[in-house]
């Protein structure tokens, strides 16, 4: 596996440290016990983690654009391939089945199909949506992603 170097000892601690427990996570998750299916709290979980990751590329591409067209564009691409990541996430949480005691959480089942804890994660998807439907086009959401060699 490659490690990245920052170029201080200090840089971005938060992101080394989001990248640790991404890692950790999947050490626990390949480990050698039975497989541990999915949860829509996993999902919606992971969903709140590329959502964010999602505003930090946009952050990126934005401050890129002027100095830096071409980096500017990749972020951009990045980006736009990350929210279709996230809306396939967003899919996914609503396939898997609920569990009882989730169903048992909810005061008005005739008012919200799944109840108020799941509807979190739609609200999410709907909030970063709106931004989404700002920055990027329906031709842009669609395509197929491009291909580059490294460049260095």
């Amino acid at each position: 596996m490659t490690q990245i170097r920052p170029s201080e000892p200090d840089s971005h601690p938060y992101l080394r440290a989001a990248t640790a427990g991404v890692r950790h996570h999947i050490r626990a998750l390949s480990h050698p016990a039975p497989a541990h299916l999915p949860d829509r709290t996993h999902l919606d979980t992971l969903h709140a983690h590329l959502t964010e990751l999602h505003r930090l590329l946009d952050q990126l591409a934005e401050a890129a654009r002027p100095p830096h067209p071409a980096a500017g564009r990749h972020l951009a691409e990045a980006r736009t391939r990350l929210w279709q990541a996230t809306t396939d996430i967003h899919a996914a949480f609503h396939l898997l089945p609920t569990s009882s005691a989730d169903s048992a959480e909810c005061d008005h089942p005739g008012q919200l199909p799944e109840g108020p804890p799941f509807l979190t994660i739609c609200q999410r998807h709907l909030t970063a949506g709106h931004i989404v439907r700002r920055k990027t086009t329906p031709t842009d959401l669609h395509r197929a992603p491009h291909t580059t060699s490294c460049m260095q």
